[in-house]
């Protein structure tokens, strides 16, 4: 009976001192394998811009909001379907490297519908002044904002910031 005993209990002994060891080197490794982690967040720019008298848009950052969060989808910038007079926003880091990219339709210049009898029709409205807001995935390394104009000479330089 004593060796019967033996033969079973020192077993489960080596088995689970084997285990005990296993999940302690796994342990370390998987510390050493994943870096911590940034946490997701979404950053909101808010955009004030005036037309003056000479036709110059003059645009200020109004504010700047973080909040915890994540992106369902990071807008794709697609230069193909933007127009004449649509703003392009770049965030970037200190040395020009691009992280995001938005196309805003002309706020200054904006779409909008009414209902007639024929039905719903759209008209172009102008105005003076008007309010933008741009959404990206927030980066520690994002530190410039720049607004550019689409023009038929090319991309216009409206706005360049520190954030």
């Amino acid at each position: 009976m004593k060796n019967l005993l033996n033969l079973f209990i020192l077993p489960v002994f080596v088995f689970c001192s084997f285990l005990q060891l296993n999940d302690l080197s796994l342990g370390r490794a998987s510390k050493n394998e994943n870096p911590v982690k940034e946490k997701n967040q979404i950053g909101y720019l808010f955009f004030k811009v005036e037309k003056s008298k000479s036709g110059v848009e003059k645009i200020t950052l109004e504010s700047q909001k973080i909040t915890d969060g994540k992106l369902k989808m990071n807008p794709v910038f697609d230069r193909n379907s933007a127009e004449i007079g649509d703003f392009v926003i770049s965030l970037t880091d200190g040395n020009g490297k691009e992280f995001a990219k938005q196309l805003v339709e002309d706020p200054l210049n904006q779409n909008m519908e009414s209902f007639d009898k024929e039905g719903i029709s759209r008209h172009k409205v102008s105005t003076e002044t008007a309010e933008f807001s741009v959404r990206y995935s927030h980066s520690a390394e994002i530190q410039v904002v720049k607004v550019e104009k689409i023009t038929n000479a090319g991309n216009q330089l409206l706005f360049n910031q520190k954030l």
